[in-house]
């Protein structure tokens, strides 16, 4: 017998629309029917819709809110939509679905998401049946790194493997991601079939599935830019700036949470904008299409296009593709690092401006880590961020976004910016939870924001950080603040690694093993465990020593130690901000 389900009395605050929804919603919850979606008519029954599964696989929170996205708009196509994490999907669960979106990110060397691994190791080594499971595959990704979408690549090549039915081909999304998700979405979801609402139904709530928010990826917010100081000392050789930005201004209302992080919509460096326009043969005062309308070329160089990796659109234009025929011989595109490259390098004339800047990319949004708590600092959010530079083929190169923000974004007044939710790395819920951060470099962003948090709350959780860099007397990022935090009894313990401070490098990974036993007990008392910087290298290394403190101090098999990992995955005590 089912349970008695609650219903909204007439009197309650709703129109019947509403009404009908949240009655819907309960008998949901109590009888386990299928929620109706927001904005179905009164008439349309549980019966009536299409069950729908989208999955997601995300490392900084941008495929799950797609696939939020999705599933609102599933929705109102006549779909029951239900979002589920890969990391909460083994293979006989997927055996049993119908209908599958599945949406995923690639970090690092082509690897998915932390929680997708699990998944993504049964589907690549295992045997499953998948015959009756139709999908298709949001794949997202960025063309600077040699395996691009890699993740969804092989999401997709597995399901087919097992007999599932690609209903609807792959996209491949760079970090320009908004149309092509767009046109995927809605194409898949026609794929599976037919809706309960019309086609000028469909149409309408097309444009609702980008800019939700008043500020976002595609409506920045110009937060004034309050300070950038330098955090090495003088004869270091890295450049780490700390960066304060004002949210407060038109009363912008942009909040965030210790764990996100902030986009920044870089502007191009004038002189590398001048270099370009010497070889396309133009002034500037050029008229040129841009996604905010018509503008002189020199403003669109500097605004809204990207002049780092050509495309292979431009490389094809400036006749740069290989062709054996080809005299002279075109330069090897992977020695093309920016757009001046391709066009100093062309042995091809020069097509119109015109025409090039249509196969440029748009310049897009830089993520980066925030290390601030909003609790510590009401209204300002703060950044750490590396400026890159580098000499190439005679030229230095700069970090589009790192040498904006040094060089300068303060002296230009505000950078267009926004925030970026990541509900995959956040500080413990349970205030007395003990804490373990392994931040070296600028991975110490997101654990000064932690330590913020906590100290601001006063949890009474230990908290233990491992830091590391090259050089102590340069390079000891936020000093000042650590050893206050020390001295408070907020941060427990601190372990340092600088590693070229002694003939043998010295990194964050070989502190870990060196306190073996006193990490594995904090382990054992339910600590959770960050990570927070390179993916290649540094995370790697660190994961690898993770499995090694947990083999020796807990006197595990390696199977076993793998085992131990993947539950403190699984009870989200490991996370990773990882790029």
């Amino acid at each position: 017998m089912s349970a008695s389900v609650p219903q909204l009395p007439e009197s309650a605050p709703f129109t019947p629309e509403q009404r009908a929804w949240l009655n819907g919603f309960f008998a949901g919850i109590f009888n386990r029917q299928t929620v109706p979606p927001v904005g179905s008519s009164l008439a349309t029954t549980a019966s009536a819709l299409v069950p729908l599964t989208i999955l997601y696989g995300t490392q900084t929170g941008t495929a799950e809110s797609l696939a939020k996205k999705a599933a609102k708009v599933a929705g109102q196509r006549g779909f029951a939509p239900a979002i589920l994490d890969l990391g909460q999907t083994d293979a006989a669960r997927l055996a049993a679905e119908k209908n599958v979106l599945l949406i995923t990110s690639t970090y690092g060397d082509g690897e998915p998401p932390d929680a997708a691994k699990p998944l993504h190791t049964a589907l690549r080594e295992g045997t499953h049946a998948l015959a009756g499971l139709r999908y298709s595959v949001c794949a997202l990704g960025d063309t600077n790194y040699t395996l691009f979408c890699q993740a969804g690549k092989d999401f997709d090549a597995a399901l087919e493997k097992h007999g599932a039915t690609r209903i609807h081909p792959r996209a491949d999304c760079d970090v320009d991601y908004d149309a092509p998700f767009e046109s995927w979405l809605h194409a898949a979801l026609s794929a599976f079939g037919p809706v309960s609402v019309s086609d000028s139904q469909i149409t309408d709530h097309k444009s609702e599935i980008i800019n939700e928010l008043v500020y976002s990826k595609s409506s920045p917010f110009p937060a004034p830019v309050l300070a950038v100081r330098p955090l090495n000392a003088p004869g270091s050789a890295k450049e780490v700036n700390h960066i304060e930005f004002d949210l407060t201004a038109a009363g912008s209302a942009l909040t965030y949470e210790a764990g996100d992080a902030l986009g920044v919509i870089p502007r191009n460096d004038p002189a590398l904008v001048s270099a370009v326009l010497a070889a396309l043969g133009a002034d500037g005062e050029e008229a040129v299409s841009t996604p905010a309308g018509e503008l002189p070329l020199r403003r669109a160089l500097t605004e809204h296009y990207d002049l780092g990796k050509p495309t292979p659109a431009l490389l094809e234009a400036l006749g740069l593709s290989v062709a054996p025929s080809a005299s002279p011989p075109p330069a090897p595109s992977s020695q093309l690092l920016d757009v001046l490259d391709a066009l100093l390098s062309s042995p091809a004339p020069k097509q119109s401006v015109t025409k090039l800047v249509t196969l440029f990319r748009k310049i897009a949004p830089r993520l980066y880590s925030i290390s601030s708590s909003p609790k510590a600092h009401p209204g300002h959010v703060h950044l750490t961020v590396g400026a890159v530079r580098y000499e190439h083929a005679g030229r230095t190169r700069k970090g589009v976004c790192s040498t904006f923000l040094a060089e300068r974004a303060l002296a230009h007044g505000t950078a267009h910016v926004f925030i970026h939710a990541n509900k995959a790395f956040r500080p413990p819920a349970d205030p007395a939870a003990p804490m373990i951060m392994v931040g070296p470099g600028t991975g110490i962003a997101p654990f000064r924001a932690f330590l913020e948090e906590r100290a601001a709350t006063q949890a009474p959780g230990k908290n233990w950080l491992f830091f590391g860099d090259q050089k102590a007397a340069t390079d000891f990022l936020y000093r000042e603040e650590l050893e206050a935090l020390q001295r408070s009894g907020v941060l427990t313990r601190l372990d340092l690694a600088f590693s070229r401070d002694q003939a043998e490098k010295i990194y964050v990974q070989h502190r870990m093993l060196a306190a073996a036993a006193e990490l594995f007990a904090w382990l054992e008392q339910g600590a959770y465990f960050y990570v927070c910087g390179d993916a290649s290298r540094m995370a790697k290394d660190v994961d690898a020593a993770l499995h090694q403190v947990i083999e020796t101090a807990g006197s595990r098999t390696p199977a076993e130690a793998a085992a131990y990992v993947q539950a403190l995955r699984t009870a989200k005590h490991y996370q990773r901000d990882v790029y």
